[in-house]
């Protein structure tokens, strides 16, 4: 539920949509939510100073229901 919540909201702020993925892992300490966006849509994902990435971190946060969740975005062009 909330990886789909995460694909909504991000997919609303893209340029290419399509290129929108949101993985979830399962892990210990929690659920880490993975996004990956085309690399020109990264700036617009993390915002000015980091604004709009924490703004979506405090709404999955708020949906969450006390559950532990970390939101990564992934720089696809670091990869490899």
């Amino acid at each position: 539920m909330l990886d789909e919540a995460l694909e909504h909201l991000v997919t609303g702020i893209v340029d290419h949509k399509d290129d929108v993925v949101v993985r979830s892992k399962n892990l210990r300490r929690g659920q880490v939510l993975e996004v990956r966006v085309h690399p020109d849509d990264l700036g617009r994902v993390i915002g000015r100073s980091g604004r709009t990435a924490s703004a979506l971190r405090t709404v999955l946060g708020a949906l969450s229901d006390g559950e532990k969740i970390r939101v990564d975005i992934v720089d696809t062009d670091r990869e490899g």
